[in-house]
């Protein structure tokens, strides 16, 4: 801290001092969630083994954490290491996840809900009891009823028992006699079962029992079957005799019971059903089935057979009455008992009944550690056995006591009572099965057991017969003893549970029988000591271990602990004292042996004593024994034992949670060594480094494989340590002794090591990055605890050592980033990086005044110091140690691809920054964005890898995007940075683009670098930056823009019209710069109770950057503040971004090249235009580019004319917006770009001519342009012309251009017409040929969008010719096309484009084709432009025309490069003639004629239409006539059916009508000589035909030989393709076929066919097949025999007919032949299931032949005369 600078100190005070201490080590008090802790009874010296576990249970959790600084009170930065972690990717693991902080509530509830809420999957289920008197329909006697879980797939009994009755109070008082008081306790009618593990096969069993009586269950049961309440009248006495007869058998037999009936309900149905039907009145409840209960099976085995039995069979039971109210529970209700009988909180204020929490037994192992004292036993007697005996004992009882002695007063009151009676009794008596010997027992006796159990604590068992019936004669007891058993607790000290099967003593107990088994005493026993009685006893403790390794464990632990006697008794065997360090380290040895399931029940106490042993050297015999070593090596077993066991529960880096809430909650320094001589020994974290460092083996491998726990287990035990010492007294850098330091060391070298041999040797690159985060975050620990220094040679060595390692470098750098990034978190990470500072790192002085730094007085070293702050320097790296080595890493990892880590660090890093509230005042921001300043000069060299197309729309999507030469790409896009072209562009390095999002995390934190630097620093860096690093500041901006542009998503654009968007925008956005005032807003009014507060926006997940956000079903609300969010996050960036632009242009006076800067600013602010913006940033934007067009008029109207025609452009298209303030804005530049042209005649017309050509644009191309708007800013800018004298005599005709729109409008849904007054205003632009060109331009994008690419490339061939035109009139270069005569190969059409004279119009007129095209590379441009499109149209042979004209342009310049790419396009369209030649579908053609006065100008006028290939008559038909029914109604449009002429007369005056007609292209004889391929059929049509049949009588169609045919051929004014797809038909010729002349027709067609089909290159089997059988088929009407009767039969009389009859059998004569080649090319081609076809279609042919042979070869005579005679005959 000695280099702290002067006035750093008061910035420090903002920051926050380093505290003396930044540690807090507290108790806290364990949450408990009964009134008070369960404890054993007082008044009782405890075991120390019962201390140590109730001392675990009950004493406070330490709990340490970091204490911030104490001039502020900041949670926000101890959230902020875990929030930097939560906005990384999702493969980051964060530890820190764990803290305290987050674990408090979920941990502390799910260690108190004792056994209750184990695991997450536990269904907590309430069940409220059944009124079961509702079971039965008749009340005769008290009832009672008992209730457990069963589950039938693990055959078990799944849950302790619950006890209730529902009797009446006259019922009760017919056993006050043997209930000498009642139990508030006793009176639960409602409990709660927990299930660990559910399953389809849980069964809720309710057993009922009533008071023994005389009589089988049968007979008992035989009331209830028979009578019914409902007929009380007719059986009221019979039930008063039972009443009576009820109260009789309670006097005297009141305290037995007898089983009466049970029930069953499957917990599957209540929980699905609860679930569904949260809300369903308990009356809809679930149905249960009472059954009697059979005499012999009342066993728990012989019960779970009879649910085997339900389930199979799954009859449902017999319905007596419904059971209500059964459903999950969620919260603890009001009034709960746990099972220990405390009351939990909450405690109801009134008396209220009690619910009862009911223990669970799980059906499986449940691991989690015991946290609550609990000593339970449950004893079930199973069966006895008297069959063999004589007596006549038949009505069994057993009495129940747990005994402290031999005396009967010893008998302990910790039985729990059932229902309706006191809560704890001294005994209890088992059920009566009425006249059995051998009785099945389903009894549980639950007891509390002492804490401190002797040898003569006992199980004592008292036999009696019952009798059921008063003899006469006899008073007294009703019980009859009939023998004694008993079992004793402990065993060799150790606590017996399991099954047992004792004998029966038939004598008086003999004394001390208790200290025995059953066995020994020579007394009576029945049937000579056999065993008769089976019983199983179990515990539920958490005090008794049940495990031999761990019971020898303690044991031994105790003995050391002092008060022991030697020698040790441990079960069987005695140890003596000099022993007992052999036999203490066996018990070490053996702990990991011991089951899982013990082990993690005492898993806290085992470790507290493992870590005793690893500080205390114990004192054995006299001998000081060190059992660090062997005990350090058990922890690490233990510790790898749990992280490997499958059964246990992981976080998701891995970590065992049971060890994590150790850690946290649990873990305390052990007591220091009693031993006054062992004052000054090691403390516990000395000696746990030591051992990590000196472990060998297995035990070293597992200690770092597992390091994450020994790493906390430091860093807490050194908190606490600190937390004792004298702070005043012993200074940071003397808390910790010089030895343990070097072994901290020494660990963190070999940990790193370690993480290299992980990942060269094991190739396991998660387990090596999940220690790599230990050891950042016991780093991070150890900056809180020890000195700084030392600490940061730490993080040298390491990232020293991580240096060395040769593995793959992405690897290890993402290990390194990692790593730094958990220590940059750190809550003082800011104090350790800025205040070692020199003086250099901050400017000298404010920027000197403009005149000052013009005169030379800057020095070159200052011109290099600032430069210099803006790179990553040794000198950087030595003063700002974390941040340099972080940057250092970013540098690295940008070069090596693996930068999204890297990125995400520093993004983290600033956001923390950012919301920390100690870094308010601008001037520490500006502080804090001084560290980062080297960032800036990263992310600029990194521009090439950005991508900021960003996520947008299927449209915008590059691959459905035509290709565009980028050259010329603003022809179309109207975009100065053409962001599309810039990915192809870098495609050519060899880099990586960095994904979307990491790019934005990158430039955001650009931005908020620029945004809070030093803003005259910022100046003097741009003055003095290189011109080639500004460019790529400016091109970094522009990305900034695109990137963080306001894109509104799906859902929203179809909420709201665009208008309402923008108003919405305006009153959202205006005034709102700022993100903290953005927070205020939405973090005031929407803020998510997420714990998020103010970092809401920071949130990937919250700020919707990618509008494709997975979830599609999004809230109002949700999509509302989505869009205020990003809304306010694009103002913000842009506004930056705007900041640094009027930096950089305030400082152009000083820079060198003026022109470069303000074009390159102009640029950034024209693309800032294009994308969607806010009210606020235009409003700036526009004053910023008036500022600029006032400074540099003159330079930009010179030097940058494309610019300024964009920028006309661009603010025209917001003169039309309909936000008001977008409008006056825009108004007002658009005026000062005019008036400050206007001082130079040239620039005035240029601009005017640009203004013009960019409102001719905007009329074209935009589809939602507002042209009332437009008019009212019009009108404005000529108001402002008016008030300005200099400006009133110019004149701005731009109302034509408007009166085309409100024609554009009308038409926009019908193409062809809009094409045609688009074409219409081009022609109109004839003279102009700079609105020429731009008109023709947006005819080429209106067919673009349509996919018409023929037409969208007529467009541009054109619009060239319109260039060349000009260009030769400029210059005669012999490379360059003479004018348009050049494109006539191209199509004939563009000699239109010819001028009109040199003396009308002249190319050197100020402004005149003075745009981009007007040059030969814009004639270049525009022409590639063509050929990309006519190759998209399938038309490669007119590519290949367009090139013809290009190449000599090309090599004229010595393009070498262009030429290359020509040739190669050349060669693709070749190659696709040759593939493709035939496929190709062209355009199909339509005449479609318009008839009647609603049709207007379209009255009478036929047009042919081009449609795409293979489009049918009813598609076009349909589309015409859906539009123009829209236009005139369904009833006014009438479509002609047919094609004959229209005859105008018969048409109703008030109807339109349309026919379409099919045409084909029509050429003469002459003509097909020429045109041979498919492609030259196609190009260049101007005539097309189409045919009428026709009949003398009228009808179209008849007979063969009265069928006429009229052939109307119609020409074009235009050649297809053009411009457009209608042409005007100009000219019309019909003649009429006789039908002999239709006969030769068809025929000669016919014989075409099938010569075409025989002798193709690749023979088609199927069309042969088709046209053969047309030809010869046995069927075919009309055919060819048909044809041949009717015309060839008879020579006809007219000699007129003789050529047509003789033309006829010629061509039959070819048919003939042409059938029998395809014949025989047919057998050839088919296959060989088809010779049977063959041979049909031979058979058919022979007989068609045969058939025409007498009329082929009839001749006619006259036609054969020779007409001259020869001479010979005349001699």
């Amino acid at each position: 801290m000695s280099q702290l600078q002067s006035g750093d100190s008061a910035l420090m005070q903002e920051l926050g001092d380093f505290p003396d201490d930044d540690l807090r080590v507290e108790l806290v008090e364990k949450e408990c969630r009964t009134v008070r802790h369960s404890v054993p009874e007082d008044g009782v010296e405890l075991d120390p083994h019962v201390r140590d576990c109730v001392k675990s249970y009950i004493q406070p959790c330490v709990w340490d954490c970091q204490q911030w600084c104490s001039g502020y009170n900041s949670p926000t930065l101890a959230g902020l290491s875990d929030d930097s972690g939560r906005t990384l990717t999702s493969s980051d693991f964060n530890l820190r996840s764990l803290t305290p902080d987050q674990r408090v509530e979920g941990l502390l509830a799910f260690n108190s809900h004792e056994e209750l809420d184990r695991l997450n999957q536990e269904a907590r289920q309430g069940n409220r009891h059944p009124k079961l008197f509702a079971l039965f329909e008749i009340d005769i006697e008290p009832i009672f009823a008992t209730m457990a879980l069963y589950d039938l797939k693990e055959k078990k009994k799944i849950s302790e028992n619950f006890y209730f009755d529902l009797n009446s109070e006259q019922f009760r008082n017919f056993l006050k006699p043997h209930t000498p008081h009642v139990d508030n306790s006793t009176l639960a009618k409602s409990a709660i079962f927990s299930i660990t593990y559910p399953s389809q096969d849980i069964y809720l069993v309710i057993k009922i029992e009533k008071v023994l009586q005389q009589g089988e269950i049968s007979d008992c049961a035989d009331p209830y079957m028979t009578l019914r309440e409902c007929e009380s009248a007719k059986n009221k006495d019979k039930l008063e005799k039972l009443r009576g007869q009820a109260e009789t058998f309670c006097q005297r037999l009141g305290r037995y019971r007898m089983p009466f009936a049970w029930a069953t309900v499957k917990i599957i149905d209540v929980v699905s059903t609860a679930t569904q039907d949260r809300d369903v009145p308990d009356s809809d409840t679930l149905k249960g089935g009472v059954k009697k209960s059979l005499t012999n099976r009342l066993s728990d085995e012989d019960l779970l057979k009879v649910l085997a039995e339900i389930k199979k069979t799954s009859n449902p039971q017999r319905r007596i009455k419904t059971i209500p109210d059964m459903s999950p529970v969620h919260d603890t209700p009001v009034a709960c008992l746990s099972t220990e009988l405390i009351p939990l909180i909450p405690v109801p204020e009134k008396n209220t009944r009690t619910i009862k929490e009911v223990l669970e037994f799980p059906s499986s192992e449940v691991y989690v550690p015991h946290n609550i004292y609990r000593n339970l036993l449950y004893v079930y007697p199973q069966r006895l056995n008297f069959v063999n005996r004589l007596t006549s004992a038949r009505n069994i009882t057993i009495k129940i006591q747990f005994m402290s002695g031999e005396d009967p007063r010893c008998s302990l009151p910790v039985i729990l009572g059932k229902s309706s009676g006191p809560e704890l009794l001294q005994e209890v008596y088992t059920p009566v099965t009425y006249h059995n010997k051998s009785p099945d027992f389903y009894e549980e006796v639950k007891l509390f057991l002492p804490a401190q159990l002797t040898e003569r604590h006992h199980l004592l068992f008292t036999f009696y017969h019952i009798s059921c019936q008063q003899k006469q004669n006899q008073s007294g007891s009703c019980e009859t003893l009939i023998g004694y058993s008993w079992l004793p607790i402990l065993n060799n000290d150790r606590l017996q549970t399991g099954q047992f099967c004792l004998p029966i003593l038939l004598e008086r107990l003999p004394i001390n029988y208790s200290l025995h088994t059953p066995e020994v005493p020579p007394v009576k026993w029945m049937e000579s000591h056999k065993g008769l009685f089976n019983l199983e006893v179990q515990a539920v403790s958490s005090v008794h271990t049940q495990d031999n390794h761990l019971e020898r464990f303690f044991t031994l632990c105790h003995a050391l602990e002092g008060g022991a006697t030697f020698p040790l008794r441990v079960r069987e065997e005695k140890i003596p004292e000099n022993k007992l360090e052999h036999e203490l380290k066996l018990s070490i040895i053996s702990l990991s042996s011991s089951s899982l399931e013990p082990l993690v029940l005492f898993l806290h106490l085992v470790l507290d004593k493992l870590f005793t042993l690893i500080m205390q050297p114990m004192v054995i015999a006299g001998q000081t024994a060190n059992l660090a070593q062997i005990a350090f090596e058990s922890v690490v077993s233990i510790v790898n034992s749990l992280h490997n066991s499958q059964e246990l529960v992981r976080d998701q880096q891995g970590r065992n949670s049971l060890l994590a809430t150790y850690l946290y909650w649990v873990f305390r320094l052990p007591d220091p060594p009693r031993d006054i001589h062992n004052a000054g020994s090691d403390t516990f974290h000395e000696e746990l480094a030591l051992q990590m460092v000196v472990s060998t083996g297995v035990c070293r491998e597992n200690a770092y494989k597992y390091a994450w726990f020994f790493f906390e287990l430091l860093v807490k035990s050194m908190a606490q340590h600190v937390s004792q010492l004298d702070k005043r007294s012993v200074p940071r850098r003397c808390r910790f002794s010089d030895r343990f330091k070097d072994d901290i060391s020494t660990i963190v070298s070999v940990v790193t090591a370690e993480i290299g041999t992980i990942l060269v040797k094991q190739q396991k690159v998660e387990q090596a990055e999940k220690v790599n985060i230990s050891l950042a975050f016991f780093l991070y620990d150890l900056l809180s605890l020890m000195d700084r220094g030392f600490v940061f040679q730490l993080v040298k060595n390491y990232c020293n050592q991580m240096s060395a390692k040769s593995v793959s470098m992405p690897t290890l750098i993402s290990m390194r980033l990692e790593f730094l990034r958990i220590l940059c978190s750190h809550e003082h990470y800011l104090n350790l990086s800025l205040f070692f500072s020199s003086p250099a790192s901050a400017p000298a002085s404010p920027c000197p005044s403009i005149s000052s730094q013009s005169s030379g007085s800057c020095s070159f070293q200052e011109q290099q110091r600032i430069l210099g702050l803006f790179e990553l320097s040794q000198e950087f790296k030595q003063q700002h140690y974390l941040t340099g080595l972080l940057l250092t890493e970013l540098s690295a990892a940008l070069d090596m691809e693996s930068e999204g880590k890297a990125i995400n660090a520093i993004y983290s890093l600033l956001c923390a920054h950012d919301l920390d509230h100690r870094c308010a005042k601008p001037e520490v921001r500006a502080k804090v964005a001084a560290l980062y300043l080297p960032l800036v000069g990263i992310i600029i060299d990194s521009t090439n890898y950005l991508d900021f197309t960003g996520k947008r729309g299927p449209e915008d999507d590059l691959q459905n995007v035509p290709p565009i030469n980028q050259s010329v790409a603003m022809a179309i896009a109207g975009n100065p940075f053409n962001t599309l072209g810039r990915n192809v562009l870098v495609q050519g390095k060899s880099t990586a683009t960095l994904a979307a999002d990491t790019s934005r995390h990158l430039l955001v934190c650009f931005l908020w670098v620029m945004k809070n630097a030093d803003k005259s620093l910022i100046q003097r860096w741009t003055v003095d930056m290189p011109p080639s690093q500004l460019n790529k500041l400016l091109e970094l901006l522009t990305i900034c823009v695109s990137c963080f542009e306001y894109r509104v998503s799906l859902t929203q654009a179809l909420q709201k019209s665009q208008q309402a968007k923008m108003q919405l925008e305006e009153a959202l956005l205006r005034g709102m710069g700022a993100r903290g005032e953005m927070m205020k807003r939405v973090g005031g009014r929407m803020d998510r109770t997420m714990g998020q507060r103010e970092n809401l926006r920071w949130r990937k997940d919250l700020t919707q950057w990618r509008q494709t956000n997975d979830r599609q079903d999004k809230t109002k609300a949700e999509l509302d503040q989505e869009a205020v969010i990003s809304g306010n996050l694009a103002t913000e960036t842009n506004l930056i971004v705007l900041d640094l632009l009027e930096t950089i242009v305030q400082a152009v006076p000083l820079a060198e090249c003026k022109d470069n800067v303000v074009g390159g600013v102009l640029k950034v602010l024209l693309h800032s235009l294009t994308c969607n913006q806010s009210t606020t940033f235009l409003s700036h934007t526009f004053s910023t580019l008036r500022a600029v067009v006032v400074k540099f008029g003159d330079l930009l109207f010179e030097e940058e004319a494309e610019q300024c025609a964009d920028l006309c452009q661009k603010v025209l298209q917001y003169c039309s917006s309909p936000v008001d303030e977008n409008r006056s804005q825009a108004c007002a530049t658009l005026y000062l770009i005019m008036r400050y042209s206007y001082s130079n005649a040239s620039n005035f017309s240029r601009v005017k001519m640009q203004v013009t050509m960019s409102l001719a644009s905007l009329v074209g191309k935009s589809s939602d342009f507002q042209e009332e708007y437009l008019r009212c800013s019009l009108r404005t800018i000529l108001a402002y012309a008016e008030e300005d004298t200099e400006m009133q005599n110019t004149q701005l005709n731009l109302n034509s251009i408007l009166s085309d729109t409100v024609k554009m409008r009308e038409f926009q849904e019908d193409p062809e017409m809009l094409m045609d007054l688009m074409y219409r205003i081009a022609k109109g632009y004839q003279t102009s040929p700079d609105l020429r060109l731009t008109w023709l331009q947006n005819m080429a994008e209106k067919h673009n969008n349509r996919k018409c690419y023929t037409e969208s490339a007529m467009c541009l061939v054109h619009a060239a010719a319109l260039v060349a035109e000009y260009l030769s009139m400029l210059e005669d270069h012999k490379y360059l096309p003479v004018g348009s005569v050049t494109f006539q190969n191209i199509s004939p059409n563009v000699l239109e484009e010819s001028a009109v004279s040199d003396d009308i119009l002249s190319p050197d007129e100020d402004g005149v084709c003075s745009g981009r095209y007007f040059t030969e590379s814009g004639l270049v441009g525009l022409l590639e432009q063509a050929a990309e499109l006519f190759s998209n149209g399938g038309l490669y042979e007119a590519v290949n025309e367009v090139y013809k004209v290009i190449i000599p342009i090309l090599e004229a310049h010595r393009d070498f490069r262009k030429l290359a790419s020509t040739h190669d396009k050349l060669q693709r369209a070749f190659d696709n003639i040759i593939q493709k030649g035939h496929k190709r579908m062209f355009g199909t053609y339509f005449r479609v004629g318009f008839y009647g006065a609603k049709f207007g100008d379209l009255d009478e006028r036929e047009f042919i239409y081009k449609e795409p290939g293979i489009t049918h008559l009813p598609e076009i038909s349909h589309r015409l006539e859906n539009f123009y029914s829209q236009c005139f109604g369904d009833d006014t449009l009438v479509m002609i059916k047919d094609s004959t002429p229209v005859d105008k007369k018969q048409l109703n005056p008030n109807k339109a009508y349309i026919q379409i007609t099919y045409v084909e292209p029509y050429f003469d004889d002459y003509e097909m000589k020429d045109r041979l391929t498919n492609f030259e059929k196609n190009f260049n049509l101007r005539r097309f035909m189409y045919t009428t049949p026709f009949t003398k009588s009228g009808r179209p169609r008849g007979e063969l030989q009265e069928q006429y045919k009229r052939k109307t051929i119609l020409t074009t004014m235009h050649a297809f393709p053009y411009v457009k797809t209608r042409i005007n038909v100009i000219q019309k010729e019909e003649f009429d076929l006789t039908p002999i002349e239709v006969a030769i027709e068809d025929m000669q067609k016919k014989t075409r066919e099938l010569a075409v089909a025989t002798h193709r290159e690749q023979p088609d089997a199927k069309m042969l097949q088709m046209v053969l059988q047309g030809s010869v088929g046995a069927t075919v009407n009309q055919g060819p025999l048909e044809v041949a009767q009717v015309f060839l039969n008879e020579i006809p009389a007219d000699p007129k007919l003789f050529r047509h009859h003789n033309k006829l059998r010629l061509c039959f004569k070819e048919f003939i032949m042409r059938c029998g080649e395809a014949v025989e090319k047919n057998k050839h081609l088919i296959t060989s299931d088809q010779k049977e076809y063959q041979q049909e279609l031979k058979k058919n042919y022979n007989r068609l032949r045969e058939s025409l042979r007498p009329m082929l070869e009839r001749k006619i005579p006259e036609l054969y005369k020779p007409i001259i005679r020869p001479r010979l005959e005349n001699r």
